[in-house]
């Protein structure tokens, strides 16, 4: 029978140093948060097969994919341990009291109105409660939007889920964690991409809709499908000020890309269109 080990003085100071979390996961960086999100925090049904919401997963994380201005995303594993249940998915975090706010985020944010008169002071005076309430609404903004456009049937990743500032959603890439790569570095089967980006803008027009931010940077290539990403400032283009000029920007900018790689495509035919689409012509 092995002989017991006593704790002695070393031992004792070493774990005061190391303590251990009883409550975490066996293995990973943290326990799944599917359960901490509500149901409204949570992506639309029917959820895709591939998504894991045992509340046995743990979250591993893998390094970060992209740094912004305003957030960062990490590529996180969710999986049950000891089980081929396990996806991949990418973690956008806005940063909160030490940001860098949203680069436009004065014309962006006008028209959304807070009924916290303290948070709008915050807010307007940039104190760092106002710019956590900033960053906690641009995430809010982006799920809410990535939601919409999914239930549209648009090609945006699927909104897992938001917990505060941190939203996760489906991870466009390899099995293997490699990112889909961004249609700015891509140069072939471009006549295709072009017809998917106009039919996905004519939907998003219909709505009432425009990106806001949209260029080659902020659309991923995935084995031949394009995909929206960074959806913070959509906005409504009826409703806003100068809506009409965001769409307008919105085509010029892809437009413009699009013709340097040699298609025939014009700025103002997109803008003419998207604008009829969506009422304002």
């Amino acid at each position: 029978m092995p002989k017991k080990h006593r704790l002695d003085a070393d031992d004792l100071d070493w774990l005061d140093s190391n303590p251990v979390d009883l409550d975490g996961p066996p293995s990973g960086d943290r326990w799944s948060t599917w359960d901490l999100s509500t149901p409204t925090e949570r992506g639309p049904e029917p959820r895709p097969g591939w998504l894991v919401t045992e509340l046995a997963a743990v979250d591993t994380e893998f390094g970060i994919l992209k740094t912004g201005k305003e957030a960062d995303v990490h590529l996180i594993s969710r999986g049950v341990p000891d089980t081929d249940r396990v996806c991949l998915l990418a973690a956008k975090r806005y940063r909160s009291s030490d940001h860098r706010l949203f680069h436009r985020d004065s014309g962006y944010l006008e028209g959304r109105r807070m009924r916290d008169s303290r948070a709008a002071r915050a807010m307007s005076s940039r104190t760092a409660f106002g710019k956590q309430v900033i960053a906690g609404q641009w995430a809010q903004a982006e799920f809410s939007a990535l939601v919409r456009l999914w239930e549209l049937g648009l090609p945006v990743p699927y909104p897992v889920q938001i917990l505060g500032t941190e939203i996760l959603q489906e991870f466009v890439g390899t099995p293997d964690g490699y990112a889909a790569p961004r249609l700015a570095t891509v140069d072939e089967g471009l006549d295709n991409l072009w017809e998917q980006l106009v039919e996905a803008m004519v939907v998003l027009s219909r709505e009432g809709l425009a990106h806001g931010d949209l260029s080659p940077y902020n659309l991923l290539v995935d084995e031949g499908r394009l995909v929206i990403i960074d959806l913070p400032q959509i906005v409504d283009v009826i409703a806003h000020p100068t809506g009409p000029d965001f769409l307008d920007r919105d085509a010029r900018n892809v437009a413009t890309w699009f013709a340097h790689k040699g298609l025939p495509v014009s700025g103002e035919r997109l803008s003419a269109l998207l604008r009829a689409e969506a009422g304002l012509a």
